[in-house]
């Protein structure tokens, strides 16, 4: 395989870290007093599941979600950040990639009308497949350097 200035490991690398940093965005952008104190982001999503054209969603949030607004705010909030920096250090990367391409996915469910949601979520979710089947972590990473995976 041929490249220019970087290797294809090194490309993966490249792809692992912005994938990272947009999960480090995802987490910095959120009001984070909104978050916490007023379950915002939930309640917005809870607005979001209700009219959902398909009625699992609609179930399966009244079910799973809307009963622990506090307890899924952290989730949502620790998730993201646990993705970034799992990907931008090459930390347990087939960890991290893997739970971003669920969270990617969960999102799209989520907000099958928005297309500009459906592009940043296909997006991520097609470079987490390609870094968890490509070995992204073995370049540039905290993986390669403990000797995991």
């Amino acid at each position: 395989m041929e490249t220019t200035w970087l290797s294809g490991p090194e490309w993966l690398a490249v792809l692992r870290i912005g994938i990272g940093l947009w999960w480090l965005e995802s987490f910095r952008h959120k009001d984070k007093r909104a978050w916490l104190e007023r379950n915002a982001g939930i309640s917005w999503a809870s607005s979001v599941a209700a009219k959902h054209r398909w009625s699992f969603v609609q179930r399966g949030f009244a079910a799973g979600v809307a009963p622990r607004p506090r307890l899924m705010t952290w989730l949502v909030l620790g998730s993201e950040l646990a993705i970034g920096i799992g990907l931008v250090l090459g930390l347990l990367t087939p960890v991290a990639a893997a739970g971003g391409l669920l969270l990617n996915l969960t999102y799209l469910v989520l907000m099958i009308h928005d297309w500009a949601e459906q592009g940043q979520n296909w997006s991520m979710a097609v470079a987490e497949v390609v870094i968890l089947f490509a070995h992204g972590g073995q370049t540039w990473s905290l993986d390669e350097a403990l000797g995991l995976f």
